[in-house]
């Protein structure tokens, strides 16, 4: 692999803003001089995720991720250092004189197996592609399409393509290409012949749909067969594989995520032709599980982009109780969840086919219900409020939801419409809220209890001298004349505990080396995790600028102490051992010393 040179690694660093790096992928809120998110690397619903402009670096407080620009992109897409710069340098304009091969997104953090997978999608999907719209075999998928409402650009856009009939023309090409087909037939690519070493082509006479993860890598496919007579399945996906998830994979992320932050909102909808009938329409900030109801993994990355959620699900009765469970979910993530109702068991495709662009776009850009309303409305179904049974389950689950609510004016507004509804009073209706509160706040509270428990017993108390440690560290990763003056006043060990002797050691090589500070290029040198965490934690640490000189004489005194206080435990150890060797005058001068150093503490 070719290396890039370090003046042009320097450049793409100061070119880029982490800030504007980061926002790509997370939803960002300034506090103070910081932004804030949901970490990415790891599950949390409040923000621990910090970003620092000023210094062009990010630190996860509760996993402990962090670095800059560089390192974000690495961790996030899964690449190595060189596939990174290659993906910035795009992004600021600045052309690299490297191979296009060692910039494919992706390759760096898999195994060889799943990156020949990733590869040979990427090949049938340019070879499907080619099929469709430049060979007379694919004439009639192409016809098809049109008269189905998707133009030549958007066949190009998403890179639908064909597939011939054939039991090996994919098949033929990966053996000429060198793939190991084995391999391949992991991913369902390819399907082996039973007990026999030939393989077919799992998808024959069918047009193509790619699928792609959310940094758009080729990891699947759908095929749809063109003949509504043939006795085949109608859609015929890739199954679960170690490229593709279902679980975790949002189709369309990797085009909507710009168009997302845009519209602070993102559109679910339940399958990716869907996705695609938007696409049609010009609206774009939509995705689509792959055949899999929403799960937490989806909800957890649709969180760092957006607390907005329009559910847009076919119009029938399977359709409204999956919205139902999406709906709750999203709820339960703190998320805004407003849920669009199709007619006439309508699906999108339906939607648009039948009413146009502009009545789709009308239609979702109109008030959805709110997640109460949408639960009220679906609750109601199938339920006759002239049998008892069936008003007091109602009325239970509409004051279940109620209960998790936190603004008193929504419930209040709720009460009185439910009150309409069953003709029950308020009063009694808000008397049994209360009950439903109070029960839930008990579990609540019993759950809790046993999670302190465990974060009790399993986090230590950060001690005072860790604390000073970190905040003489944090201003040394500012002030170059500080580490000067200290390594000549103090020299080596500074510090009290290896960790941070270790940096310091290697600040100061760093300074040595490249005559200035610069934490970004700092983290990128650190080689232990846990010693770069600790960098990222002191880098980040709010400071006095009007008391920079007493902060840092205060965590000197209190390192001095401690060295002091150590030194004391260990010549009174000393100091015993020469009382059992019956050595009465080395006990003696170590008890002197003892007594001197007790003293000094004082004028410290």
């Amino acid at each position: 692999m070719i290396k890039i040179p370090e003046e042009t690694i320097e450049q793409i660093r100061s070119s880029v803003d982490v800030v504007d790096v980061v926002s790509a992928y997370v939803q960002l809120t300034k506090k103070g001089r910081n932004w804030f998110g949901l970490c990415p690397f790891h599950g949390e619903k409040s923000p621990s995720f910090s970003v620092s402009q000023e210094k062009q670096i990010f630190h996860c407080f509760g996993c402990g991720a962090g670095g800059n620009a560089i390192t974000f992109i690495m961790d996030i897409e899964h690449i190595g250092f060189q596939e990174a710069i290659g993906k910035l340098a795009k992004q600021v304009g600045i052309e690299l004189d490297i191979e296009e091969e060692s910039v494919t997104t992706g390759s760096a953090r898999r195994s060889d197996e799943e990156q020949q997978m990733i590869d040979a999608h990427q090949f049938a999907m340019d070879y499907f592609h080619h099929l469709l719209i430049n060979t007379e075999e694919g004439e009639s998928a192409y016809r098809y399409l049109e008269e189905r409402g998707f133009s030549r650009e958007l066949m190009e856009e998403y890179s639908i393509g064909w597939s011939l009939p054939n039991w090996d023309a994919l098949v033929n090409l990966l053996l000429q290409k060198g793939y190991d087909l084995e391999n391949l037939s992991k991913s369902g690519l390819v399907i082996q012949k039973e007990g026999a070493k030939e393989y077919f082509d799992r998808f024959r006479g069918r047009i193509m749909f790619p699928i792609k993860d959310e940094f758009g890598n080729v990891v699947g496919f759908s095929g749809r067969i063109i003949d509504a007579n043939e006795t085949e399945a109608k859609y015929l996906n890739s199954p679960e594989s170690p490229i593709f998830h279902k679980s975790e994979l949002l189709y369309h992320l990797d085009k909507a995520r710009a168009s997302i932050r845009k519209k602070q909102q993102v559109i679910v909808m339940e399958g990716f032709m869907d996705v695609l009938a938007a696409a049609k329409t010009g609206v774009y900030h939509c995705v689509a599980t792959m055949g899999t109801s929403l799960t937490s993994s989806h909800i957890r990355k649709l969180r760092m982009l957006t607390n907005r959620v329009l559910i847009c699900y076919d119009g029938d009765q399977a359709g409204m109780q999956a919205a139902v469970k999406a709906s709750k979910m999203l709820q339960l993530e703190k998320l805004k969840t407003e849920v669009i109702l199709l007619p006439d068991n309508m699906d999108p495709d339906d939607y648009v086919q039948a009413n146009g662009a502009n009545a789709f776009q009308d239609l979702l850009s109109s008030k959805g219900y709110a997640f109460l309303a949408f639960q009220m409305l679906a609750s109601k179904k199938n339920k006759n409020f002239q049998f008892e049974n069936d008003l007091l389950q109602y009325v239970h689950e509409v004051l279940e939801l109620l209960a998790t609510f936190a603004n008193p004016l929504e419930k209040e507004l709720y009460v009185k419409q439910l009150s309409n509804e069953v003709n029950l009073s308020v009063e009694n209706l808000s008397r049994q809220l209360v009950k439903v509160e109070r029960g839930m706040k008990q579990t609540t509270a019993t759950h809790q209890q046993e999670s302190m428990e465990i974060v009790v017993k399993s986090t230590p108390k950060q001690s005072a001298i860790h604390r000073a440690e970190k905040n003489l560290l944090s201003h040394l990763l500012e002030d170059e004349d500080l580490v000067s003056r200290l390594h000549d006043e103090i020299g080596i060990p500074l510090f009290i505990h290896d960790q941070y002797n270790s940096l310091y050691l290697q600040l100061i090589g760093f300074l040595d080396k490249y005559r200035q500070l610069d934490i970004q290029r700092f983290i990128e040198v650190i080689q232990d995790a846990e010693l770069r965490k600790l960098v990222l934690d002191a880098s980040l640490l709010e400071k006095d600028p009007e008391h920079v000189r007493e902060e840092i004489e205060d965590s000197l005194r209190q390192i001095r102490k401690h060295k002091i206080f150590l030194l004391i435990e260990q010549k009174m150890y000393e100091s015993k051992e020469a009382e059992k060797a019956n050595d009465i005058g080395i006990a003696l001068k170590l008890a002197r010393e003892v007594i001197e150093l007790k003293r000094s503490l004082d004028t410290i």
